[in-house]
């Protein structure tokens, strides 16, 4: 039996109501866009270990209320699936708030969209949505996820994300926009109480609601799934990234001045020498002890889930996602002894750039988003792995990931299999048709 603790997220709650945000609040005029302000607080939700150990059991202790639907950017399938996903969600869980970035927003208009919430045009920093978002849903590939996920790069907290494969590879995304209504509901009722529960919980003596009257998982006929039946989750390891100076002094973390603190990075953190000439000279620590002094075009240190992304194309290890380490690999390195490593993710790794680099500065980008300013001579780039459980086995931090769970109901990850097959052709025989 398994004794560890779940990890429970309980944001600071709101006394605005507990189902959709009430309709007089900051409405833009002649639309049906409303701000960010005016949505109730996050709806809380711990993470419980299953048997196999693997994958973790969603649990809401309300249903969820507030969605961030994220797309494809130039891209009409994209378009057309959140459109249909969020009528249909508006149509038929009553509670929900229907949230989209500000372009998606002016791109299709309350005509399409019905009423929907955004951040205001004053103020576009991502970090509004700390404390409001409950689900974030994603409409495209790979890229689309690192764009969800870097919205909360800030944050110590992600809200669970449900990701719909319509882009290039989608090797993270778990299931097909045909599946949007089983897959929401699946994830909407996941640790809603079984119908046998909700008879010896409720009062019967109690006048019958009025069907009207009905709000959250009671307005969703059929709610009887149980815990023994929530939605699966697959917790992703993030980078935790700090810049320093020769000095010592924080840096922010994408150069123009904002996130003076640490980001966190799904994907990789990448020091380039960028449109320099010059290969680039990095001194290399490992655990606060120096390893080497690297030559090379830059350096990666990326996560499990980042280990099939760049690092791959430049000779680095695969790493099933469940394994917490970290990935140290060189790009171009100009020593043919040079291999990639692979570390615990408890181990801190260190970049600092050489006093013997020929360039003036090298480029440092977080997830494919490229900081503003280069980093120059003596500059440190920080990173270790987050930790996604404490030492008593309870869930911490990390991305929650909702997982297609197959027929039979199993818990193993067998999509990560499928997908090195199926999507990288892992190994695949030379000259044969896919």
């Amino acid at each position: 039996m398994d004794n560890r603790q779940s990890f429970v997220y309980s944001p600071t709650r709101s006394t605005s109501g507990r189902g959709r945000a009430p309709v007089n609040g900051n409405v833009d005029k002649g639309t049906k866009r409303r701000s960010l302000a005016d949505l109730p607080s996050q709806t809380s939700f711990r993470l419980k270990h299953t048997p196999a150990k693997e994958l973790a059991c969603l649990e809401w202790s309300q249903p969820p209320r507030n969605v961030l639907l994220i797309k494809k950017d130039c891209s009409d399938s994209t378009t057309d699936a959140l459109v249909e996903f969020s009528k249909h969600v508006s149509a038929t869980y009553p509670n929900i708030n229907v949230i989209v970035e500000p372009r998606v927003s002016d791109e299709l208009r309350s005509d399409l969209l019905g009423l929907h919430f955004t951040m205001p045009q004053s103020n576009h920093s991502r970090q509004q949505y700390d404390g409001k978002v409950d689900l974030v849903v994603t409409f495209g590939g790979d890229g689309t996820i690192l764009h969800a996920a870097s919205q909360f790069a800030t944050a110590t907290r992600v809200p669970p994300i449900l990701s719909f494969s319509m882009g290039t590879l989608g090797f993270l995304s778990e299931w097909k926009f045909s599946e949007f209504k089983r897959a929401f509901r699946e994830v909407y009722m996941s640790g809603a109480p079984s119908e046998r529960h909700s008879v010896i919980e409720n009062d019967s003596s109690a006048k019958p609601a009025v069907p009207g009257d009905l709000t959250g998982w009671s307005s969703v006929k059929g709610k009887s799934m149980g815990s023994a039946r929530g939605a699966r989750v697959l917790v992703r390891q993030r980078l935790k990234v700090g810049i320093f100076d020769a000095d010592g002094n924080r840096l922010s973390s994408n150069g123009g001045g904002q996130f003076g603190h640490d980001m966190y990075a799904m994907n990789e953190v990448i020091l380039h020498r960028g449109r320099d000439p010059h290969l680039a000279v990095v001194d290399v620590f490992v655990g606060g002890r120096f390893l080497t002094e690297a030559v090379a075009d830059g350096m990666i240190i990326s996560t499990p889930t980042g280990s099939t992304a760049y690092s791959l194309s430049s000779g680095g290890s695969i790493v099933h996602p469940l394994v917490g380490s970290l990935l140290l690999t060189p790009i171009c390195a100009r020593s043919l002894s040079f291999r990639p490593l692979v570390l615990p993710s408890t181990t801190p790794i260190t970049l600092k750039l050489s006093e013997k680099n020929r360039g003036r500065e090298v480029e440092v980008s977080i997830d494919g988003m490229r900081r503003t300013e280069g980093i120059g001579v003596g500059t440190e780039l920080r990173v270790s792995g987050e930790d996604i459980e404490t030492d008593s086995g309870a869930f911490a931090d990390g991305i929650p990931c909702i997982m297609r769970t197959t027929s039979a109901g199993a818990d193993g990850d067998d999509g990560w299999v499928g997908g090195l097959n199926g999507l990288l052709k892992f190994n695949y025989p030379f000259g044969e048709e896919s």
